[in-house]
């Protein structure tokens, strides 16, 4: 089983804590979808974050997306 992972709401605001907790679920953007293995780790994330997140529960393996790469700022 996996967990699909939508970001809902806007990070703009909020505490640090959960600005850190959804980079760490991979959501940067409203709109952003993660497929994330059913673990009690992810699940405790989503627990944090559960007014700005919707989860659902999917069928299959969990298939990681490319994460984004962050350019050096000069």
């Amino acid at each position: 089983m996996a967990l699909k992972v939508t970001l809902v709401k806007s990070w703009a605001g909020r505490p640090e804590r959960h600005r850190r907790t959804l980079t760490g679920l991979g959501l940067y953007k409203v709109n952003d979808e993660r497929v994330l293995p059913d673990t009690a780790a992810v699940r405790g994330m989503v627990r944090q974050v559960t007014h700005l997140v919707i989860c659902e529960r999917v069928a299959g393996p969990h298939v990681p997306k490319p994460r984004r790469q962050h350019t050096a700022q000069a």
